[in-house]
């Protein structure tokens, strides 16, 4: 193990100790339920980011820095604001069509969960997932420059992206085998925590795309 696998290693388990000590811990619940938006920029910017860089070190045996670290770091505390609204968007929807009996389960949670998380991955994921494979392609062929990412085309992001990969992998088998499972768990969970979840769960699945893009 090197040097930068324990810094990495060590940034999680400080992040981990943070959200479970009594004093930080509560801090932490408080201000994710004043400050949803806030909180959810700060927390899916530094674990998707942190993902991001472990997948780059399983794919290629190191850490490289990727073009424009800090556009991406941006990008995905955007999403985490998106999140922060889009979970509890779907979440009360599918509360209020299972009290109106438009969705089977009652009161049960493991449906409100599960019919949550299917619905937010097959109608929210996948626009998500093209909008972040978009922006990442606009970054990689601006090469991190500010300049030059805005003069890149359109027409030349579309043509870089392997839509095929993109639907064939991402959405057809990450979507149903990952991401609704997983998601379902999420929804079990208190809603102060689902962002948080959320944002664990792309470490997980940034190594999971970089192990199957490494054994292609």
């Amino acid at each position: 193990m090197r040097k930068k696998d324990l810094l990495w290693l060590l940034t999680l388990a400080l992040i981990i100790v943070f959200l479970i000590h009594p004093t930080t811990h509560i801090a932490f619940v408080t201000a994710t339920k004043n400050h949803p938006y806030i909180m959810g920029f700060i927390k899916v910017s530094i674990l998707a980011t942190m993902g991001e860089l472990l997948a780059i070190r399983i794919a290629n045996g190191d850490y490289k820095k990727p073009y424009g670290l800090l556009y991406r770091f941006i990008i995905w505390g955007f999403l985490g604001m998106v999140f922060a609204l889009v979970f509890d968007l779907f979440a009360s929807g599918v509360t209020a069509t299972m009290k109106k009996g438009l969705l089977p389960g009652g009161d049960s949670k493991f449906f409100f969960a599960f019919f949550t998380s299917s619905l937010m991955n097959l109608i929210f994921a996948p626009t998500f997932m093209a909008l972040h494979r978009i922006t990442d392609t606009y970054i990689d062929l601006g090469q991190g420059t500010f300049k030059k990412i805005f003069k890149v085309r359109i027409n030349d992001v579309v043509n870089k992206i392997d839509w095929n990969g993109f639907i064939g992998f991402v959405v057809m088998k990450t979507i149903p085998s990952f991401w609704i499972p997983a998601h379902t768990v999420t929804f079990l969970l208190p809603s102060e925590y689902r962002v948080l979840m959320a944002s664990f769960l792309s470490i997980a699945l940034g190594a999971i795309l970089s192990l199957a893009k490494r054994k292609k």
